[in-house]
């Protein structure tokens, strides 16, 4: 195919990545004419490339015109090393949380300013899963959102709360209040959702870190009852991210 005439030499791939380049952690939500601007091409021709991208996946469109990142792209994020490492590593120590706890057990990796659930597990008497490996939920309103929020930097803080929508009436939307959540997860060591991103549903989560000390995902349970052995419950979760990072640090 023919390069655009406004920019000689530039495939079409290179412009189809240079849409997809505009997504980062401050720009999650942008209109057509931001990501034309920032891609460096004529809006007519970013209109085209995202209607494609659109169809595939790799964005999505909302009500107020905006786009966002695509369920599509994340789904391949599963797929990366990275990730698919830390999965495998994870794995067996979240069995270990399962028996322990008799809980749905999450492990939540950053995704821009989303908590990608990298991996789930659970017995056979857990009902409908509530959410699925792949999925991405908001950081203010998941337990294991939380975490990766309070241990994130500045800059994700800044783009994460930009837009705090209510998952349930009992999400918090407030910044003040989150600023106070987010210094309690970081001061106790864990963070608790109580129905805040689905009704019925009660997370606890801890970090993982990795062997330099950085926060890298979130282990926790959600539960269909109010968790009451929470002093049961962290120990288990702690003990399991620790044995994560350990196992991290072992040569291949």
């Amino acid at each position: 195919m023919a390069g655009n005439s406004s920019a000689p030499g530039r495939s079409v791939t290179s412009r189809v990545l240079g849409v997809l380049a505009t997504f980062d952690a401050q720009h999650t939500r942008q209109s057509l004419s931001q990501i034309a601007r920032r891609a460096g091409i004529p809006v007519a021709t970013c209109h085209r490339l995202l209607a494609e991208l659109l169809t595939w996946g790799a964005v999505e469109k909302h009500p107020d015109g905006l786009y966002t990142v695509g369920p599509r792209l994340a789904q391949l994020g599963l797929l990366a090393p990275i990730q698919r490492d830390l999965q495998q590593v994870a794995a067996p120590h979240m069995q270990d949380v399962l028996f322990a706890t008799r809980q749905v057990v999450n492990l939540f990796v950053l995704d821009g300013t989303r908590a990608l659930l990298l991996d789930r597990i659970a017995g056979s008497r857990v009902g409908a899963p509530i959410a699925r490996p792949g999925d991405r939920l908001p950081l203010h309103t998941s337990a294991g959102g939380k975490v990766l929020l309070a241990h994130g930097p500045a800059e994700l803080w800044a783009a994460a709360t930009e837009r705090l929508v209510l998952d349930t009436p009992r999400s918090i939307a407030d910044t003040a209040r989150l600023e106070q959540e987010m210094d309690l997860v970081r001061g106790r060591g864990y963070a608790t959702t109580d129905e805040e991103h689905f009704p019925g549903a009660f997370g606890l989560a801890v970090p993982v870190r990795d062997p330099d000390g950085g926060v890298v995902a979130a282990l926790g349970i959600v539960a269909l009852a109010r968790i009451k052995d929470i002093q049961r419950v962290v120990p288990a979760l702690q003990v399991a991210s620790a044995a994560i990072t350990r196992s991290m640090g072992r040569p291949g």
